[in-house]
This record gives C-alpha cells, structure tokens and sequence, in this order.
C-alpha cells in the first residue's frame, strides 16, 4: 500500500485508539543533554581489547590435557 503523505503523530494515535482524550497530550521534547561524560568511548574501549587479546602469550592459553 502506498502512502499520499506521512500521517502526523496526532492522526496515528487517532487510528490506533480511535479518538482523542483532553488527558493525551503530544509533547515536544528538546534533545537532552549528556548526563556521564565517558572516560573511554565504544571505539577506543574494543581498540585496547583487542590489544590486549594480541598481546597475550599463546602458550598459556593452551589448557592441559585431561588425564
């Protein structure tokens, strides 16, 4: 089915729940601000992970043998 226009968010919440209440309001909400500044971000944090997964010594990995 092909849409002639983007229904707003008042005219969706009509057709889900069939009408409009005077307790529904649409608010518009501003872009929040950061509230925890990371020390370490997402790319760097894998980085260093996979740093330290290449520095590890492949002998000590190697589990014994079971008996």
């Amino acid at each position: 089915m092909r849409r002639l226009r983007s229904l707003s968010e008042a005219e969706c919440y009509a057709r889900c729940y069939g009408g409009w209440e005077a307790t529904v309001q649409v608010l518009r909400l501003e872009p929040g601000v950061q509230r925890h500044v990371l020390a370490v971000e997402g790319e760097a944090l894998r980085r260093r992970f996979e740093e330290y997964l290449d520095a590890r010594d492949p002998n000590e990995l190697v589990e014994p043998e079971a008996a």
